[in-house]
C-alpha cells in the first residue's frame, strides 16, 4: 500500500520528477486499478517497454503533450512492462537517460490473461498501449497501437472534452 500511496501522490497531484534519477516502483495492476479509479484528474496511462521501438517513438510526444496541457492537470503515468531482469537498474536508466519527467513505474505481473483484461477488455496484450481517463465526464478510451503526434492531440481533446 506504501506504494500505491507514493504514486497517487504523484499522478494526483501532479508532481513529476525532473531530470534527476527516479526511483522505478514496482506496481500490481490492482495498485494501477485503484489508481485508475481514484483519478481526481484527466489521466493518460501508457503501457510501454525500453525494448519496443514504437513505444520510444511515441513517449516524446506523450511527454510534450502532458506539458502543453498543465494547465488543464493533465496526467501522464508511464507503466513498464519490461521483463523482470531489467527492475529496477535498466529501466532507470533508461528513463534517466532519456530525461524522462513523469512518474514511471514497473508492472510485477506476468500473467497477460490476468492483467490485460483488467486494464480494457480489449487489450490483447500488444504495446504500446495508453488508456485516457477523464473520470469527471466519464471518458475512457483505449488505444492499442502507436500514436502519431497529431493522432495524440486528437486523443487529449476528447479526454478533456468528455466527447
Amino acid at each position: 500500500m506504501k506504494v500505491l500511496k507514493v504514486i497517487l501522490v504523484l499522478v494526483f497531484l501532479g508532481m513529476g520528477f525532473g531530470s534527476t534519477a527516479q526511483e522505478v516502483k514496482a506496481v500490481k495492476v490492482t495498485d494501477l486499478e485503484k489508481i485508475i479509479a481514484e483519478s481526481k484528474t484527466p489521466l493518460i496511462i501508457n503501457m510501454w517497454a525500453t525494448w519496443c521501438k514504437p513505444c520510444i517513438e511515441e513517449l516524446p510526444y506523450f511527454l510534450s503533450e502532458v506539458k502543453a496541457h498543465q494547465q488543464d492537470s493533465v496526467q501522464l503515468l508511464l507503466v513498464s512492462l519490461d521483463f523482470k531482469e531489467s527492475f529496477p537498474a535498466g529501466i532507470s536508466a533508461f528513463v534517466k537517460k532519456r530525461k524522462y519527467n513523469a512518474p514511471v513505474v514497473w508492472l510485477d505481473e506476468t500473467d497477460a490473461d490476468y492483467f490485460c483484461p483488467k486494464i480494457d477488455p480489449k487489450w490483447s496484450g500488444a504495446i504500446p498501449a495508453s488508456l485516457f481517463i477523464n473520470n469527471k465526464t466519464g471518458y475512457r478510451k483505449f488505444v492499442e497501437e502507436q500514436l502519431t503526434h497529431e493522432e495524440l492531440k486528437a486523443q487529449i481533446k476528447s479526454l478533456l472534452s468528455g466527447e
